[in-house]
């Protein structure tokens, strides 16, 4: 038995290396078409690959690694940087703010308290409407490529395709999804601003008619030119611009729009009742400076998210943003000082609103010296817009949203051509492929002004135009103004059947 054990033992030792290191089986052939069907594997990264993505990240460049004709692949394509991420999450919620509560809070303490609701009304209103609309169309008609004039209806219809992927038309690191929501908050607030100058005395119906209608003859295509990747007026990332203008956060786009348009509805709309003849004072100069503090905060947003990363674009437009607000905030009260005795909480309040309105198209553009001078001018020109001008044409612009705005957002949109540095944001020099292409770095500081004249002028005409036409729809189908009845008692009560305050 001995022998025997002994015997197999040596056996096994001996064919066990035959055994491991025999082939293994072949696997079943793949039928050939499956074979054909697959796309070629790409390579995985290297070590320089990998650091190149990363070091993309950080400076918010292009992609290294997802080179296409590299053939190769990264854990990162298609994938957003949470840092940028996270960044423009804060800043759309913080021009949201601007507009709920905080335009709600500084028109509705302008106007008489039996109107304060309406203005309120008016806002949450514009904020349902315009977000419906960008949904449906609106952000295809301004951020899908399409013409020089307005974008694709289709290509992100009920924001089909819109993903937590960048859209690498705007941003390398962002999540499209994310992208659609924060301008999203700028097309609610660009209508709201109108309501300033016809406040207390236009129809709640009339109010959404118009702005539904403004949206698509004003906005959308004003917001692509602008913009959009092949917009007529975007300087900076179209190659092919005819106009190289430039706006960082809506000088353009949402102040001279809102404000000229502003100017031609009051003139249609006509004045208040006993404009002139009756005292007209804000009821809440609280509310106006509560509402001014949150305009400030959720200004960052608007103004530092359009860099559209977390970056040093962002960070210059959060510094030039801070200096020519607050400069413009002390200029106008001191102007009110030394020409009316007394410096106002209005005039505290209305220069920091004029100071963020002409630094808005300047912010990524131009360096500490530039707003400072943007602030000193913010807190003189639309003064005067205000108080003399108003006074000399006797127009109700009832919230001063055309002196503010227009005249404020008119004056930032030149400031910017005149002001911009290169210094501050490499889109203005010839590292910028797109501003390269079209010789936007050699107008910087040399000549930019002029072609701002072009897209100001351009604004202008289509905001003027636009807003008379749908006026006139607007008062045949609805018309514009309640009953003098209504507007005597109040539009609070008499369209929103509530009040701001009892007792």
């Amino acid at each position: 038995m001995k022998k025997l054990i002994l015997s197999l033992t040596l056996l096994g030792l001996l064919t066990t290396p035959v055994l491991a290191q025999a082939p293994p089986a072949a696997p079943a052939a793949a039928p050939a078409a499956a074979k054909a069907s697959e796309p070629p594997k790409k390579a995985d990264p290297s070590d320089s690959q990998r650091i190149a993505d990363l070091e993309a990240y950080i400076v918010n460049g292009a992609r290294g690694s997802a080179d296409a004709k590299a053939n190769v692949t990264s854990k990162l394509d298609d994938v957003a940087g949470p840092g940028h991420n996270g960044f423009m999450m804060v800043c759309a919620a913080l021009v949201l703010f601007m507009t709920l509560p905080g335009l709600a809070l500084f028109y509705g303490g302008l106007v008489r308290k039996k109107n304060v609701l309406s203005v309120v009304a008016q806002c949450f209103g514009i904020a349902g409407l315009v977000t419906i609309l960008w949904f449906v169309c609106g952000y295809s008609l301004v951020f899908s490529a399409g013409s020089p004039y307005l974008g694709s209806f289709g290509k992100f219809a009920f924001l089909e395709g819109v993903t937590g992927a960048p859209n690498t038309d705007y941003s390398a690191w962002v999540s499209q999804n994310v992208f659609s929501m924060y301008q999203l908050m700028f097309a609610i607030i660009t209508p709201a601003l109108i309501v300033g100058a016809v406040a207390e005395r236009m129809k709640f119906s009339a109010v959404l008619l118009f702005v539904a209608l403004w949206m698509f003859a004003v906005y959308f295509p004003l917001a692509h030119m602008v913009w959009g990747v092949d917009g007529l007026m975007n300087g900076v990332w179209n190659g092919d611009a005819k106009i190289r203008a430039i706006d960082f956060a809506g000088g353009t786009v949402v102040h001279m729009s809102s404000g000229w348009s502003a100017l031609v509805l009051c003139l249609i709309l006509g004045p208040r009742l006993g404009h002139g003849k009756t005292a007209m004072q804000p009821h809440s100069m609280t509310l106006v400076a509560v509402g001014t503090g949150m305009l400030w905060v959720g200004w960052y947003g608007f103004n530092a998210g359009s860099a559209v990363a977390a970056d040093g674009i962002a960070g210059n437009a959060f510094l030039t943003t801070t200096l020519a607000a607050a400069v413009a905030a002390f200029v106008w009260p001191m102007l009110e000082w030394v020409l009316r005795g007394k410096p106002s909480i209005l005039g505290f309040c209305s220069g920091a609103v004029a100071g963020l309105v002409v630094i808005t198209p300047a912010a990524g553009f131009v360096n500490a010296k530039g707003a400072v001078i943007i602030g000193v001018l913010a807190g003189i020109i639309p003064y005067f817009a205000c108080t003399k001008l108003k006074q000399l044409f006797k127009y109700d612009d009832a919230l001063d949203t055309f002196g503010i705005h227009a005249i404020g957002g008119t004056l930032g949109a030149l400031l910017t051509g005149v002001l911009a540095v290169k210094e501050v944001n490499a889109n203005l020099t010839d590292a910028n492929a797109y501003a390269k292409a079209n010789k936007l770095f050699e107008l910087v500081g040399n000549g930019l002004w002029i072609e701002q004249l072009k897209a100001m002028a351009i604004t202008i005409v289509l905001a003027v135009v636009a807003t008379a036409v749908i006026a006139y729809i607007v008062k045949a189908l609805v018309g514009l103004r309640p009953t003098e009845e209504t507007e005597t008692i109040g539009l609070d009560l008499a369209e929103h059947g509530e009040e701001g305050y009892h007792g």
